[in-house]
């Protein structure tokens, strides 16, 4: 049976972000699987530009474009709604919503909106026998639950850096379509009227291809500096350990943990984190787990791939003037 798969895209500066193809890659393998369909985007913006372009060679079949001047900021009813009509256009029977920190908040929105049953945070999906199911992490990540849905549209929030890409291929054209979108004032209700960003050059570690994490074992903030320069050796972003973050040593927006962001990097280094089951269950799906602490039972080597058993103060001098010398 063929199924249609729209997706959610995120846009920041105009530019569209990562968990965007992610998504289309995914959306693309469960119309493979399911023999056939259309993959279709909703985009909403103020400004659509080469967007839809990117989003053809991405892997999208049909772009539908919501322009409207309030979608120049994350507009939740406003955003829900466009999703809806989207969704009302394609027939959707798959909507696919990266787990960003917008996309959690609109995956519910959405939910609520149509009546349909949603599924968050979801590390694989797939679509065999007329039916889709989705795997998901619980308890803290100390199990994975395998789940199918019980209507349609089946909403997917997948967690980022999970789900592979599709190659770019610019000779592919899409369908583009302007997506009219009524806003009342319950739409308008809550408004977004600007962003702050935080400044840096490194890249937000629910993003980044490889994450260097600093734990109580830092022992202090200033001492973030050698995760600061292995960064820069390798073009990480940087986290932080709860203790950490409550201890004034790095921002909230730097968390890894249940109570702060999952990120799902090719390489997570860990220095000075014990691997509290709370922090566990925001990288346990890394590719690579690097741990270096002076416990040797520390329970992050219980997930590691590789372990260095050592003061920390040691070994990333060590390391950092190591990589100094292949720069």
């Amino acid at each position: 049976m063929a199924i249609n798969v729209l997706v959610a895209v995120e846009v920041r500066d105009g530019e569209l972000k990562k968990s965007g193809r992610e998504g289309l890659g995914l959306a693309r393998k469960l119309v493979e699987q399911a023999g056939g369909g259309e993959v279709a985007v909703v985009l909403t913006v103020d400004s659509a530009a080469e967007l839809p372009a990117r989003l053809a060679a991405a892997g999208a079949d049909k772009v539908l474009v919501a322009l409207r001047s309030e979608f120049a900021n994350y507009c939740p009813g406003g955003f829900a709604a466009a999703v809806a009509a989207a969704c009302a256009n394609v027939s959707a029977a798959v909507v696919i919503i990266p787990a960003s920190a917008l996309g959690k908040d609109l995956a519910p929105r959405v939910s609520a909106r149509l009546g349909a049953p949603a599924a968050s945070d979801c590390i694989e999906a797939s679509f065999a026998d007329g039916k889709l199911t989705a795997t998901r992490p619980a308890y803290g990540g100390k199990v994975r639950v395998t789940v199918s849905f019980a209507g349609e549209p089946a909403i997917l929030c997948i967690r980022t850096n999970v789900f592979d890409t599709l190659p770019a291929d610019s000779s592919r054209n899409a369908v583009v379509q302007d997506l009219p979108v009524e806003l009342g004032e319950a739409e308008l209700k809550l408004k977004i009227t600007g962003v702050e960003r935080t400044s840096g050059e490194r890249p937000d570690v629910s993003e980044a291809d490889i994450v260097v994490s600093g734990g109580r074992g830092m022992q202090d903030g200033e001492n973030f500096a050698l995760l600061e320069q292995l960064a820069q050796s390798l073009g990480a972003g940087i986290g932080a350990s709860r203790a950490a973050v409550d201890a004034g040593w790095r921002s909230h927006g730097d968390q890894v943990g249940q109570t702060g962001k999952f990120v799902s990097p090719s390489l997570y280094v860990a220095c000075g984190i014990s691997g509290a089951v709370q922090h566990l269950a925001g990288m346990a799906s890394a590719k690579v787990i690097v741990a270096i602490n002076k416990d040797a039972e520390a329970p992050i080597f219980k997930v590691a791939n590789y372990g260095v058993v050592g003061d920390l103060f040691e070994v990333l001098p060590a390391l950092n003037e190591e990589l100094s010398k292949q720069s």
